[in-house]
């Protein structure tokens, strides 16, 4: 059976079948109560694609991370300057018509969320039903987090609605959060770990994971801390479930990784039913095509910052595999060449011959600008440069270093937070440490969540997301720590008030 059948043959049939217009009459949409596990999941499979897509997989991934010391994507030569989009996202100078793709994309999500639970909740006549709303309510709350963490202040939708929403406060949208994950949580599955029967699907564990998560950002969202409440939830998870850290960190993100017993919740990816998962294309350098087998030429857009490479200086981490720069070789040991005479040279340092572009310039003598990331290892059964890649949204070790953290905020057992640390350093056989700061902390889960889509949250919460990097210079305002609400959302909402600092 493929890894992922259930799943991603029930988002198949409910692409086959259903609408794509958001405004389309409930009558026109499946309104037939399922009686399987697999009709629900197609039934439902609306709400789970938009996390499959490439709205999530590469414009929700670039605010993300392009905003942070992750990634960026320099000018080169001409190649992926693209007005500026991805400057503007390195050096924090966007504006309201610039951020529109992740509001569209989790707005879509949530409509479809509504939609369904309107007809489950209305006609709910078995366990499956039941169970089958509460995930649902949890996806739900899930792109709400996206929304209340890029954008602020945003409005919580009603299905059926004719009326232009009011714009809920941060705080607002946060209890909202809270609320329907308290309110799903005694109905989702609670199997030891994720099997492939719920792999892509929320389970307790994923409902607990996002509360100890909003809970850790408490302070920042809604200006009360919440520390003691992250701990409550990730010691449910650590003392409830069977969960437990993958035994090889690069299998987490292999082209055929699955159901595993670390990921809680995963971006389910397929390179013909699933796409959107498409780093290797913008990642790697185009001479790089063979040594890894692929049936494309990447595109040689995207790498990483100096300064994060720095972080991965530990002895022996196996998290160091992931990134690649220097002179290049095949796997045989043969120099790869940039051209008849150059071998092909991926160098640390980002040098700019314009800085007003961001442009790197032509590559010169074979060398090719920044360190690129093989994290999710290059696919050589990729479609049209979609990767069968899964990218993790919720995962163990993700839980063992919000554990940490919110011990250590909450003046906890010190001990204790070592101990959640050193689990994680000993996956990777890092060394192990006596003690940690909070520095130490952000450090961490630099070198085990990069590009994951946690670095621009973490950077908020540590207080260096003003900081400089790159070609940023730091500095900046606050306001920043937010996106602005996109200009078309506001031309059609006159309910909505621009976040401040975007006037």
């Amino acid at each position: 059976m493929n890894k992922k059948y259930m799943f991603v043959t029930g988002l198949a049939l409910f692409a086959a079948g259903a609408c794509t217009k958001l405004d389309v009459p409930l009558q026109s949409q499946t309104t037939v109560i399922p009686n399987t596990a697999e009709a629900y999941v197609a039934a439902t499979g609306s709400v789970y694609q938009k996390l499959s897509s490439s709205s999530f997989g590469v414009d929700v991934w670039r605010m993300q991370e392009l905003s942070t010391d992750e990634a960026i994507i320099p000018n080169r030569n001409g190649s992926y300057y693209d007005n500026g989009a991805y400057i503007k996202l390195h050096k924090h100078t966007w504006t309201s018509s610039d951020v529109a793709a992740a509001w569209t994309w989790a707005y879509s999500a949530i409509s479809e969320a509504n939609r369904i639970l309107n007809v489950l909740e209305a006609q709910a006549t078995s366990a499956l039903t039941t169970t089958s709303i509460a995930e649902v309510r949890t996806m739900r709350a899930l792109y709400y987090f996206y929304m209340m963490d890029l954008y602020g202040s945003v409005p919580i939708t009603k299905f059926g609605t004719t009326e232009n929403p009011k714009q809920s406060t941060r705080t607002e949208v946060f209890n909202f959060i809270e609320s329907e994950l308290l309110k799903a949580v005694p109905d989702l599955a609670s199997p030891a770990t994720v099997t492939i029967q719920y792999y892509g699907r929320p389970t307790k564990w994923a409902a607990y994971a996002l509360l100890q998560k909003i809970y850790l950002n408490a302070e920042y969202y809604t200006g009360t801390a919440r520390y003691t409440d992250a701990i409550t939830y990730g010691n449910k998870i650590v003392n409830e479930s069977g969960l437990s850290l993958a035994g090889s960190y690069m299998s987490l993100f292999s082209p055929t990784n699955t159901a595993n017993s670390e990921t809680i919740l995963a971006a389910v990816f397929d390179a013909n039913r699933g796409q959107g998962n498409m780093l290797t294309r913008y990642t790697l350098h185009g001479k790089l095509q063979a040594k890894y087998g692929l049936n494309f030429a990447p595109s040689n857009a995207m790498c990483t910052t100096p300064e994060f490479l720095d972080l991965f200086n530990l002895s022996g981490d196996a998290r160091d595999t992931t990134w690649v720069s220097g002179l290049q070789y095949d796997f045989a040991g043969k120099a790869i060449m940039a051209d008849n005479t150059n071998q092909l040279k991926l160098t640390r340092e980002i040098v700019l011959t314009d800085a007003s572009s961001m442009n790197v310039g032509p590559e010169i003598n074979g060398v090719s600008c920044g360190a690129r990331s093989v994290k999710f290892y290059p696919d050589p059964n990729a479609v049209n440069r979609n990767q069968n890649n899964d990218i993790p949204i919720l995962r163990l070790a993700d839980v063992y270093l919000m554990q940490a953290e919110a011990i250590l905020r909450s003046n906890g057992d010190a001990a204790t937070a070592v101990s959640f640390f050193n689990k994680v350093r000993a996956r990777a056989k890092a060394p192990q440490v006596n003690s940690i700061t909070l520095n130490d902390i952000l450090d961490e889960r630099g070198r085990e969540l990069a590009w994951e889509c946690w670095r621009r949250n973490d950077l908020i919460r540590f207080g260096k997301w003003e900081g400089a990097w790159g070609f940023k210079t730091g500095n900046e305002s606050i306001n920043l720590r937010i996106f602005p609400i996109p200009a078309t959302e506001m031309v059609l909402n006159p309910n909505l008030v621009q976040n401040p600092g975007y006037n």
